[in-house]
């Protein structure tokens, strides 16, 4: 059956070093949106610890495991409202830290995410470049979601994968400066038209060690007929976006504008055998 589904993006201004004070307002959003009707709630990069650390040293008190005392709280509120959250935060692993994102649901932790590609800005320029975590697609019964962080929505073959692995939904927790208002205005469309995916990416506001985050949070549509940005967030301010899609119409990847004459599919019309270059190191 084809269900309609609500997906919400909790633009919020995460305070450095606050981890308490960032959980308690991710707890009340959610609350918020799913009052709304939000079926999958989406927050930013790192929300639960900030993001422009000067060191790692700094940051490791703010890592935690996946799951952990933060991710259980969160998921203690998603069997309460059944809901599915995705949040950003620090990961600790065999001493490693990570920029992570987690996908909660009811039934607990469905899966994880580590920052792929990593820019030399905030707490990235202190991380491992090597990742051990697949690209994984997560089913659920909202629909099948794939996740990248930040800087992994500028690098195509990622949601490629993604979208090749079945995945009805791109997820991107972000921390994007001002100066990357491109991503959401239209690297984002661009990822769900060209993959005919659906894509929430969620970037966070306000100044942190003098830089600017700008929000714009946006989700989109792969059909530009009927309008690639669904929603948008306010620049510079908190907000909570909205969007309810389809997962199911993802999946129909053969588009078909007049039978016979128009048709197009954007999966199974690639020329793999031609693209190996782009393997190669």
């Amino acid at each position: 059956m084809d269900e309609k589904v609500r997906i919400a993006g909790a633009q919020m201004e995460p305070m450095l070093l606050n981890k308490e004070g960032n959980i308690k307002k991710c707890l009340e959003w959610i609350q918020r949106a799913a009052k709304e009707g939000a079926r999958l709630i989406v927050f930013p990069e790192c929300a639960l610890t900030g993001y422009m650390f000067s060191s790692l040293d700094e940051a490791l008190p703010l890592c935690e495991s996946i799951p952990g005392p933060s991710t259980n709280k969160i998921i203690d509120v998603c069997r309460k409202l059944h809901v599915y959250i995705v949040i950003g935060l620090l990961e600790i692993d065999n001493d490693e830290c990570y920029n992570a994102a987690a996908l909660l649901g009811p039934e607990g932790l469905i899966g994880k995410h580590r920052k792929l590609h990593l820019p030399y800005l905030g707490i990235d320029r202190f991380l491992k470049k090597e990742n051990n975590l697949p690209l994984t697609v997560y089913n659920t019964e909202i629909g099948n979601i794939g996740m990248g962080i930040c800087y992994d929505l500028m690098f195509a073959e990622h949601s490629r994968v993604l979208a090749l692995k079945g995945a009805d939904l791109l997820v991107f927790p972000s921390n994007w400066p001002e100066i990357r208002r491109c991503y959401t205005d239209y690297i984002a469309p661009t990822r769900a038209i060209e993959n005919h995916v659906f894509c929430i990416a969620v970037n966070r506001v306000g100044i942190e060690r003098g830089t600017k985050f700008f929000g714009g949070s946006v989700i989109a549509h792969f059909d530009s007929v009927k309008g690639v940005q669904l929603t948008q967030g306010k620049p510079y301010e908190e907000d909570i976006i909205y969007a309810d899609i389809i997962p199911a119409e993802a999946r129909r990847k053969h588009l078909v504008v007049i039978p016979g004459e128009h048709e197009v599919n954007f999966i199974n019309d690639r020329k793999p055998q031609f693209y190996s270059r782009i393997c190669q190191e």
